[in-house]
């Protein structure tokens, strides 16, 4: 195990996809779609993501290395490269929180006290600081974060197609712009008790920003029209968040996704189920230090 470096990240993408794909087909319901590998394009925005978080703050990004062992120098039955990453953890500081942005080791090396170990570095680094993280239902990996002091709190996701005739006419909202961002991390303060820092600029460079014009009560949402869902949202106070939610679900195209809902964010189930969508469950929250965010979905890359 050592700290990640730009070089270890193809290895890595190749090892988080495998084990994401086999997640997700793991917890896959009657009905869904069938579970598809990661695309070319989602590869490289991955790499590109990790790169951005070695850059802003590389103390908190791991790696396990497989130095030699089954596979070393060709391809395993994993379909990962002999002697390369088994093993990840991404996290970074901001301000006075600390984030996961994304953990986990690849199936066969499971059981080793490598996930520990990944673990115990991550939280090294935060140093203390209050700390989020969107966690999978895998029984080691929730039993290993309950002992290191997370509450966990269950989440749902909503998906479908938007019933048109179901959109209300929104008003007080605008087209997200750079100047924005320093009351969008006062108002992250506020909800998290950290702003996003350095993550909102590499947000506003890739997605949709939306943003309310009445500064009283302020909100924003990223949304992705290529992933055709919000990605993080937050607001001061709920009417404001569900604006800011029907205004993603307007510009969804086909089937959509509204995910990482708390008990705290039912106003967000409100406005799915009146959108016509499925609600489900889907992992849990993993909170340390700091009380539920609300009005507020996460965002499973940058929390």
């Amino acid at each position: 195990m050592r700290p990640a470096r730009e070089e270890d990240l193809p290895s890595a993408e190749r090892a988080s996809a495998v084990l994401f794909f086999e997640a997700d087909q793991s917890s896959r319901r009657v009905g869904e779609p069938e579970i598809r590998p990661r695309s070319e394009t989602a590869s490289k925005q991955w790499i590109e993501r990790m790169r951005f978080y070695l850059e802003a703050d590389p103390a908190g990004c791991w790696v396990a290395v497989d130095a030699g062992g089954v596979g070393a120098g060709g391809i395993d039955g994993d379909g990962v490269d002999g002697g390369g990453v088994v093993g990840f953890a991404m996290s970074q500081n901001r301000g006075r929180v600390w984030y996961l942005a994304t953990y986990g080791v690849l199936t066969r090396c499971q059981g080793q006290g490598i996930g520990r170990r990944l673990m115990d570095a991550a939280l090294a680094h935060a140093d203390g600081r209050p700390g989020l993280f969107s966690s999978s239902v895998h029984p080691g990996a929730t039993r290993r974060y309950r002992k290191a002091g997370f509450l966990l709190y269950p989440q749902m996701r909503m998906v479908g197609t938007v019933d048109r005739s179901a959109l209300p006419a929104i008003s007080g909202l605008r087209e997200g712009r750079p100047e924005d961002l320093e009351w969008m991390d006062r108002l992250d303060e506020e909800i998290r008790g950290a702003g996003h820092g350095p993550d909102h600029a590499y947000m506003l460079d890739r997605l949709r920003l939306v943003v309310s014009e009445d500064l009283l009560r302020p909100g924003y949402a990223y949304v992705d029209d290529e992933e055709n869902r919000a990605v993080l949202l937050a607001a001061a106070e709920p009417r404001t968040a569900q604006n800011l939610l029907w205004e993603a679900l307007a510009a969804s195209r086909g089937d959509t996704l509204v995910n990482c809902i708390t008990t705290a964010n039912h106003w967000a189930v409100d406005v799915g189920l009146a959108a016509r969508l499925d609600i489900g469950q889907e992992g849990y929250l993993a909170l340390r230090g700091m009380a539920e965010p609300a009005p507020y979905l996460a965002s499973g890359h940058f929390l």
